[in-house]
């Protein structure tokens, strides 16, 4: 009885064992590591992969036309996103995969008519990566697609490793939608620009690079700041965690380098008489790495000198960010809506609706303490 039993239970049971019917080769599929979204004449887009597909080795002919490759480049044209993808896949011959999808680079004209319906592809369709990095590309961005980057194996991998870097910005797709559908409704992305290839290359044989960043405001582009005001924005948005800061003391020839190895930034709201003011309060630590003056940094009061010139130095950038950003532009890219938010609640939703009109006028001041963590080995140079 048992052996029946037994028997019966290992028949019906592989009834239950689909086996692999549904499965897809990994030589099937065309593995998306970049796109890249330009505007075209007449209302279309133009989409541009690029594909590293699973057995290609180094050597394949890259789509663009020029040079030699690990990877490949394919571009269709649509009205939407949908329809340009879809028309990409009728020139593939193998099935489309966004699940290692690493960058999404959009051109700057496209920007600047908006970018929202264009990326909400990415959120809705299953396989994208949220954890995408986002940029905008100050000329078309296709071409940043077809380079050949003479360390990394593809373009998409050289943006991303810069941005986990964050030397400047690096903004991933999930972290752009939830500030562009924040209260302020606005947002900062990076701009990247084409490095110039070396003599002893190919023009293709070059990198994308990051160039300052663009200003994003209900769901267009309405500015771009350069590499000084990004790095003020940083400070303010508690986004600076490695650099090095250089200042010149007075009635010294030379400069003094500083890298940070700690900062933290807190945005402290108040209300006075129905005057709104941002405390920008920071912290950094600071290790010398350069001295290049006459200053004698075994003394107290040299010390002291430098973190002055430290902190005036810190103050300085993000006043110029806020001049351009703020009173300019008036875009809240560094989320004062959501401070005074979580202090002042109640506050927050009256004065909401009226919000553009509120922040240009708000105060900023700043409360900034600079600390020299260590001098090293040799106190004064000679």
């Amino acid at each position: 009885m048992k052996k029946l039993l037994l028997c019966f239970l290992v028949f019906t049971s592989s009834f239950f064992l689909p086996g692999c019917w549904d499965r897809i080769e990994v030589n099937d599929i065309a593995l998306i590591m970049g796109v890249a979204i330009d505007k075209k004449d007449d209302n279309l887009i133009e989409v541009t992969v690029e594909i590293i597909s699973p057995g290609l080795e180094g050597g394949q002919s890259n789509g663009a036309g020029g040079g030699v490759g690990k990877t490949v480049t394919r571009s269709a044209v649509g009205v939407n996103m949908a329809e340009a993808l879809e028309k990409l896949q009728e020139r593939l011959p193998r099935k489309v995969f966004w699940g290692h999808s690493e960058i999404i680079v959009i051109s700057e004209k496209l920007a600047e008519e908006g970018l929202l319906n264009h990326i909400q592809f990415f959120f809705r369709h299953r396989e994208p990566r949220i954890r995408a990095y986002l940029f905008i590309a100050k000329d078309q961005a296709k071409e940043v697609m077809a380079l050949l980057p003479p360390i990394e194996p593809t373009s998409a991998e050289v943006l991303r490793e810069m941005s986990v870097h964050e030397t400047l910005l690096g903004v991933t797709l999930l972290e752009f939608m939830q500030m562009a559908e924040g209260e302020s409704r606005a947002s900062a992305l990076p701009m990247i620009q084409i490095l110039p290839p070396s003599k002893e290359r190919s023009g293709m044989e070059t990198i994308a690079y990051i160039s300052g960043s663009a200003i994003v405001k209900e769901g267009k582009m309405i500015g771009t700041i350069d590499d000084v005001v990004t790095r003020g924005l940083k400070w303010i948005r508690n986004e600076t965690h490695h650099g090095n800061l250089s200042v010149k003391p007075i009635e010294e020839e030379g400069y003094v380098t500083g890298t940070i190895v700690h900062a933290d930034t807190e945005l402290i709201p108040r209300k006075d008489n129905n005057q709104w003011t941002i405390t920008v309060k920071s912290n950094i630590a600071v290790e010398i790495t350069i001295n290049e003056t006459t200053l004698d940094l075994g003394l107290p009061k040299n010390i002291e000198t430098l973190q002055n010139s430290f902190e005036n130095q810190i103050e300085q950038r993000m006043k110029i960010t806020l001049d351009q950003v703020q009173k300019k532009m008036k875009a809240d890219v560094f989320e004062f809506s959501r401070a005074i938010e979580v202090a002042y609640p109640k506050d927050w939703e009256a004065m909401k609706e009226d919000w553009d009109i509120i922040f240009p006028t708000i105060e900023v001041t700043f409360d900034t303490n600079a600390d020299v963590t260590r001098r090293g080995q040799v106190q004064k140079y000679e």
